[in-house]
């Protein structure tokens, strides 16, 4: 067990650790030439596309350092805010981690909460400067930065180049030389983390884990402590680029187990695994709850479809363990799930993940996040989505979320920044500068003003020069106010929103004026309204479509075109009392692209 290391990889955004990852692997022949490809670890297409991480990779590497064998466990995570979640628990299956800076971008907002992170589970930290063979590399001033952060030595950061391959072996050499052996006792009775798991629709679920103490091998009887259920392991085995199956995994390695589970239900990532013959009185300690901060209703298209898309839901949060979701009905669209997600990014991965790996095209509702509203009568209510918010009468008070909000940028945008948090109903609390060209700027902000295109526009007013990061508060007292979409006078449910009070007048403006564009014009005229209460603030019109009913008449009287344009208008006032809006999937996608 002392040549056994587990490690991950921490990083901000787009600071090289995939690409650290694949020399890791290729410098230790763990992967043939043949299978090498950029990013090798990212197998979703979704990841490749935009050259993101979304989930954390576990494989293991074999390398052997001053005539001694040793297995390496290398987790790559996520760098983005929201799969924060994901590298949490990396972090728990792992004794040391490898904190990855950018040598020309330096330290940014996502470094620190990683950062953060690793320092409350202990673990010990390698600091490493990348892309140090780029044009703009400013080695010196970023083990500076390094060094006022973490307080450690200037001998102990290594230098290396991802691309290039410089810097490896050090990387190697400091991850045997410095990270602690896994501790636990061979002889104890069976303790395992469960940190991750995939559903393969051959072999039912897949299950990862990470052994504290005990063995676990093929064919024992398995109790996962959660749930209380005992399975038999069918197969148990480490993870290289595949699976290998392994006759026992011990003390210390992380590995994969498949029991033939096939219900979702049935597996908690967090969850201990022991022997059911000789079960452990123990549970490890995993991981905090995780918070969702944004909630949308996600609708299959046809209301037939709603028990597949709950398979498939199932199946996806399996994958994805920071999802959380619960059933919901709406007048306008069906059944379909009330979803909790971490941020707009993972929500937007979300539905296309159900489009391309399960085939289900959905309709996502108008993001938001949720309120506690206080009756008249003292109760306490959630208030997840518009249709649960009370009538403004027996309303006594509503709460909101409030976020503090990290972010790091150059001087030079402190003006554009201020301005847009201030825009946004944000509090600055606290400005300091890490470097003299790196400001750190904290925020205490609404949650509901980030949800739409906060990240978007921060990156478009900075020139990508700025990197966010933010983590709950408290629940503080605000105007909230619920407005209804009207079409001819008919509530569109999927199409309110709850929102303060000084922004109801502009969203809702800009919302009829774009429902404008998008819905299809009718033989009859469409009002397109936005109300708060019984307070119409703002109207749209789309003019009738009109057939021409005189066209069969040639010449002759004008009368006789008189009483058809007569009887055409008749006509359409009935048609006004009856008609019904098709709202089209473009419109409720609109609501998110708002400016």
């Amino acid at each position: 067990m002392k040549n056994i290391r587990n490690f991950c990889i921490i990083a901000h955004i787009d600071h090289g650790k995939s690409t650290l990852a694949d020399r890791l692997l290729q410098s230790t022949n763990t992967i043939s030439e043949r299978q090498m490809m950029d990013q090798v670890l990212d197998d979703m297409d979704l990841e490749r596309e935009k050259g993101i991480t979304i989930k954390s990779h576990a494989i293991q590497i074999n390398h052997v350092h001053k005539g001694e064998k040793y297995t390496l466990n290398l987790i790559d995570t996520p760098g983005h805010v929201d799969f924060s979640y994901e590298v949490s628990r990396a972090l728990a299956a792992c004794e040391g981690v490898l904190l990855l800076v950018d040598a020309t971008q330096g330290i940014q907002a996502q470094t620190i909460s990683n950062l953060y992170l690793a320092i409350e589970n202990d673990l010990e930290i390698i600091p490493v400067i990348n892309k140090i063979d780029m044009d703009g590399a400013m080695i010196e001033e970023v083990r500076d930065q390094i060094i006022d952060l973490i307080g450690c030595k200037p001998d102990d950061i290594l230098l290396a180049s991802g691309r290039t391959g410089i810097g490896i072996e050090g990387i190697l050499e400091a991850i045997v030389d410095r990270i602690p052996a896994p501790k636990g006792k061979t002889d104890a009775p069976l303790q395992a983390l469960i940190f991750d798991s995939v559903f393969n629709s051959f072999r039912g679920i897949i299950v990862y884990y990470r052994v504290v103490n005990g063995v676990i091998k093929k064919g024992d009887k398995v109790k996962f402590v959660s749930t209380d259920q005992v399975y038999e392991a069918d197969e148990v085995g480490i993870l290289k680029l595949g699976l290998e199956s392994r006759p026992e995994v011990k003390t210390g390695d992380v590995g994969y187990i498949i029991t033939g589970i096939k219900n979702a239900k049935e597996v908690k990532v967090g969850d201990t695994i022991t022997n059911a013959v000789n079960p452990t009185q123990e549970i490890i300690k995993g991981f905090q709850e995780v918070k969702p901060m944004v909630f949308a209703g996600i609708f299959p298209v046809n209301t037939d479809e709603f028990e597949e898309l709950r398979d498939c839901m199932d199946k996806l949060q399996l994958n994805d363990a920071s999802l959380i979701y619960e059933l919901e009905t709406s007048q306008a669209l069906g059944f379909g799930f009330r979803c909790g997600f971490l941020g707009l990014l993972h929500m937007e991965i979300i539905q296309e993940r159900l489009e391309r790996e399960f085939n289900q095209t959905v309709i996502t509702t108008v993001p938001n996040v949720s309120f506690i509203g206080y009756t008249t009568k003292g109760e306490k209510i959630i208030i997840n989505n518009p249709s649960e918010m009370p009538e403004p009468v027996k309303t006594d008070r509503i709460e909101e979320p409030f976020i503090k909000a990290q972010i790091i940028t150059k001087p030079e945008y402190i003006g554009n920044i201020m301005t847009l948090c201030l825009g946004k109903r944000g509090i600055l609390t606290s400005q300091s500068y890490l470097t003299p060209t790196r400001v750190e700027l904290s925020f205490e902000m609404p949650l509901t003003e980030i949800v739409f295109d906060f990240y978007d526009k921060l990156k478009s007013q900075t020139r990508g020069y700025a990197s966010f990061d933010y983590h709950p508060l408290d629940y503080r007292q605000a105007d909230i106010v619920k407005m209804d979409i009207l079409l001819n006078n008919e509530k569109v449910d999927a199409l309110s929103a709850l929102i303060h009070r000084s922004r109801a007048q502009d969203f809702g403006r800009k919302l009829c004026e774009k429902l404008k564009e998008l819905l299809p014009r009718q033989q009859f005229q469409i009002a397109i309204q936005a109300a708060v209460g019984a307070k119409v603030i703002s109207r749209e019109t789309i003019s009738a479509m009109r057939k021409d009913v005189t066209a069969k008449c040639y010449g002759g009287d004008i009368s006789r075109k008189r009483k058809l344009l007569e009887k055409q208008k008749e006509g359409k006032k009935r048609m006004r009392q009856i008609g019904n809006v098709e709202v089209p999937q473009e419109a409720f996608l609109a609501v998110l692209k708002l400016d």
